[in-house]
């Protein structure tokens, strides 16, 4: 570790979190703790800075919704909510989306609206959140396909949440969608770690972020850039969930180079969103 290069990542906030859920007041912080320890989205983003992390993204979740949607407008309202935190947090945040493969005309639609925005990224897609299952879809569906493919003729990449038991389903839409690249969320435990690593081995288009569960598993890091090369990992905390300062050590922690470690921190996720 290089004391001086660490210094100066945190101090010129150097550290892109690509994968974070903003919050416009306590109803949508996903902090696991919020009735007892919350902060309003001006000190998060303090909070973020003063871990080094100079640009965030993701999506707006409410907190502790599950199940299906009522309509496509829960959905919109998210969205809505997402570029609200963009006038709020200026060039600090890029937005990302949701679509729902049971709304296939208004995600379409919504595609369409995000990319006149601007907006540059789909995701996390969350299915168990927005209750695909319980309305008849999931990642395989030909529905979402549909979708993922008009994300992919703008040039959007795919964050999606990834669960061990979702395994077939996340890959055909891996695989149903080539020209779509696509990021999937948190390394998990060292047998989901595997999963991923053979997956991303069978596909040029699947990237990892390290958001999550899994980082504090000491060598994981060492282990990807060894295994799947550093080309293919994007910073990630899932923040307000997990502690900012935690991840950001945690790679200043793992023995790879400092070169792998600017891949990891900034120039993949710059490179992945044209920042």
């Amino acid at each position: 570790m290089n004391p001086q290069f660490e210094a100066a990542v945190v101090e010129g906030r150097q550290v892109i979190d690509f994968h974070i859920h903003p919050y416009r007041d306590i109803s949508e912080s996903l902090c696991m703790y919020s009735e007892d320890f919350y902060l309003t989205p001006e000190e998060a983003r303090r909070d973020l800075e003063e871990a080094g992390i100079g640009r965030v993204c993701g999506s707006v979740i409410r907190a502790g919704y599950r199940g299906p949607v009522s309509g496509f407008e829960d959905i919109r309202r998210l969205n809505d909510a997402a570029l609200e935190m963009r006038e709020r947090w200026g060039d600090y945040y890029t937005p990302g989306f949701h679509v729902h493969p049971a709304y296939l005309k208004e995600s379409l639609e919504e595609v369409e609206r995000m990319h006149r925005e601007g907006v540059k990224l789909v995701g996390e897609l969350v299915p168990y959140i927005h209750g695909w299952k319980e309305m008849g879809h999931d990642y395989g569906s030909e529905a979402l396909r549909e979708i993922l493919a008009r994300a992919g003729e703008y040039g959007m990449p795919v964050s999606f949440h990834t669960m061990p038991e979702l395994k077939e389903q996340m890959e055909r839409m891996i695989a149903g969608n080539p020209g779509v690249t696509f990021v999937a969320a948190h390394p998990g435990q060292k047998a989901d770690y595997l999963m991923h690593v053979e997956r991303l081995k069978k596909y040029p288009n699947l990237l990892l972020d390290i958001s999550g569960t899994g980082l504090f598993r000491y060598g994981l890091l060492a282990s990807a850039v060894k295994t799947i090369g550093a080309n293919r990992l994007l910073f990630g905390t899932d923040y307000p969930i997990s502690n900012p300062r935690m991840y950001v050590q945690a790679v200043f922690g793992e023995h790879i180079s400092q070169e792998d470690m600017e891949k990891i921190f900034w120039k993949n996720t710059r490179k992945l969103l044209g920042l």
